[in-house]
């Protein structure tokens, strides 16, 4: 990798999209750091360290909404509306007719996501003002100040958006996955603190921290593997005439990854089982949200055995639900049909359908299996000594994603540029 990004340094091109993407980045993270005027950020703090939702906001934002700056909201909005149009998609005719449109209708697709995450913004910002509110950490509270905080946070969200498409455009890959990537790097440095702080106070050792590192190397080793691992189903296509030349059959086999679900399979689930305690920090008088999240036989105690069960089985329902909806067997099957290929020793039609839409189960349950590990690692750690590390499972997988995504990005620009000496 090294030397990939030492060859990737010489080439002109490539060193202008590295510096583009270097610039934009801080330029982003300068924008984490200016505070929202008039909101005490004590509030948002014990928010993020709470067992809630807004934690998990906090790590993606890289900790701009414990801080309560004008990027609080990060590429939160959006990323929730490319996930409710993903699935508006599949259920919506027009917008699925869009998608099989080619480069116009994800064009069109990718405006609808980006209006749809404004209007989830402004609701998102006036919720967290709301709840800064209710908990004293406002100046006023009059409507000047409302405009502003609303303003504030939508611009910083909007302005995120725009900085992910730059750096999609100018630099390398996906530039909403690169400021997710370089929000959780920045916690490292707290994380490493956290340790620190519990090493001087003698609440763990120093056993105890080689222990904890050893761990996450192992987990980073197995994300590794599990994120290049591939179902490979063979697939043949037979020769056919196309004007007046004669195509050759040819084996080839169709991927399907491991874990390609995992990570949005974490935040659904997460969001079901965090749901309750997040409603508890709007209503905190509520006696009912209170014994859902304290009672020793509720599903929502984050203290219990049952808490991790249920999160486990739930995380393995929706990568299977979300694996299943977007591979679709039936289009596999049917385009495959159109195309002249078939899987060996499986019929064209519902056989082959039934022989995809069993497979993708089985993948899908493996990969739910290794992101439930993931998902309860965090409850694990918060009955060690090691409480308050802000590092889990789901923030190692974004990190190993992007980064062989990045990767891959960089080795085929290398490749178009060079392909002669990959050749010799």
């Amino acid at each position: 990798m090294l030397s990939t990004l030492r060859n990737a340094w010489k080439v002109p091109e490539l060193k202008k999209k590295f510096l583009w993407t270097i610039l934009l980045i801080a330029i982003f993270r300068i924008g984490t750091h200016i505070p929202v005027p008039g909101i005490s950020k004590e509030v948002l703090e014990s928010l993020a360290q709470s067992g809630t939702l807004f934690g998990f906001y906090d790590l993606i934002s890289g900790g701009a909404f414990s801080q309560f700056s004008i990027l609080a909201l990060g590429v939160t909005p959006y990323i929730n509306a490319s996930i409710i149009v993903q699935l508006l998609t599949i259920a919506v005719p027009s917008l699925e007719q869009l998608s099989k449109e080619g480069q116009e209708g994800r064009k069109k697709i990718q405006n609808i996501t980006r209006i749809l995450s404004i209007f989830i913004g402004f609701i998102l910002a006036f919720g967290t003002y709301n709840l800064a509110a209710s908990r004293g950490a406002t100046q006023d509270g009059g409507f000047s100040q409302i405009i502003v905080v609303l303003i504030s946070l939508v611009a910083g969200s909007t302005f995120s958006m725009w900085l992910g498409d730059q750096i999609t455009a100018k630099g390398f890959g996906n530039g909403t996955s690169i400021l997710i990537f370089v929000n959780i790097v920045s916690q490292l440095p707290v994380t490493l603190m956290s340790l620190y702080t519990l090493k001087s106070i003698r609440k763990i050792t120093i056993v105890e921290i080689l222990l904890f590192v050893l761990f996450m190397l192992i987990m980073l080793v197995a994300s590794v593997f599990f994120s290049l691992a591939e179902r490979r189903i063979p697939v043949q296509y037979a020769g056919k005439a196309v004007g007046n030349k004669v195509m050759r059959a040819q084996n080839t086999h169709i991927p399907i990854s491991i874990i390609g679900s995992a990570v949005i399979a974490i935040i659904f689930s997460s969001s079901v089982m965090m749901f309750p305690a997040t409603l508890a920090q709007f209503f905190p008088n509520s006696k009912v949200l209170a014994s859902l999240t304290t009672s020793k036989y509720s599903l929502f105690n984050r203290g219990t055995w049952l808490y991790a069960v249920v999160y486990s089985l739930l995380t393995i329902f929706f990568t299977w639900f979300y694996t299943q909806i977007t591979m679709k067997p039936d289009e596999m099957a049917e385009n495959l049909h159109k195309s002249a290929g078939f899987v060996p020793g499986i019929r064209p039609g519902n056989a082959t359908e039934k022989y995809f839409e069993k497979l993708l189960t089985k993948v899908s349950i493996i990969g739910g299996l290794f992101a439930a590990v993931l998902a309860v690692l965090p409850i694990l750690m918060s009955n060690t000594n090691l409480q308050g590390i802000q590092f889990g499972g789901t923030s190692l997988l974004i990190m190993v994603g992007v980064g062989l995504d990045f990767s891959r990005q960089l080795d085929s620009q290398l490749i178009m540029r060079h392909y002669q000496g990959f050749l010799k």
